[in-house]
């Protein structure tokens, strides 16, 4: 049983239009990750800006002296 050649090509023609509809739907959600990359990008640049101030604002760290080193013998 031969398929039609006009079956083909009608088949063919949804299925170039429904390739076009995931093309603009894989763009728009392209633009979409682009826009959360550039909005965790910014985060932890916030996050970094706060550390550093924080950082700045608590007193140094006193960290015990090392022990003393032991007599060389002579």
């Amino acid at each position: 049983m031969a398929i039609s050649l006009d079956t083909l090509k009608a088949e063919r023609d949804a299925l170039k239009k429904k390739l076009a509809e995931i093309d603009a739907e894989q763009k728009v959600l392209e633009t979409k990750a682009k826009d959360i990359r550039q909005k965790e990008i910014q985060t932890k640049r916030e996050i970094e800006a706060l550390n550093v101030l924080i950082d700045l604002q608590q007193p140094p760290e006193t960290k015990p002296l090392p022990p003393p080193a032991a007599p060389g013998k002579p």
